[in-house]
């Protein structure tokens, strides 16, 4: 019986090895980061570089299936922002920030669905 846990591993798994195949290469994984002692920080769960040296954020959403909505919707504003607040964190490593976007990866039992750019950091 697998976990939730091992469930959302193998989710970015299959997300990763996807998006090595279009040709991203992976920088980081699980970048974490903390807000406060009682502030909820973000964590980015795929950070990759495009061919055009593009960092490109992944969200990965997996869900057995569509009946609530589907893992691309439960993309949640709070969720957006957490994102959001630990991917500028990320970037203060650079003294000149490369371009940047924010992906989601979305798979609904057996179908991944890639969504380049699916929101932005407003």
């Amino acid at each position: 019986m697998l976990t939730t846990k091992d469930r959302g591993d193998e989710g970015e798994d299959r997300a990763l090895a996807h998006l090595q195949r279009a040709g991203l290469r992976l920088v980081e994984r699980n970048y974490r980061v903390a807000a406060g002692p009682r502030a909820r920080g973000g964590e980015i769960d795929l950070v990759l570089r495009e061919r055009d040296g593009t960092l490109v954020f992944v969200e990965v959403r997996r869900r057995g299936d569509t009946r609530h909505g589907g893992a691309a919707l439960s993309v949640s504003a709070t969720k957006r922002q957490r994102l959001v607040y630990a991917a500028r964190r990320y970037l203060m490593r650079y003294a000149s920030p490369p371009p940047c976007r924010f992906d989601v990866v979305a798979i609904d039992g057996e179908r991944l669905e890639w969504l380049r750019a699916a929101f932005g950091a407003d």
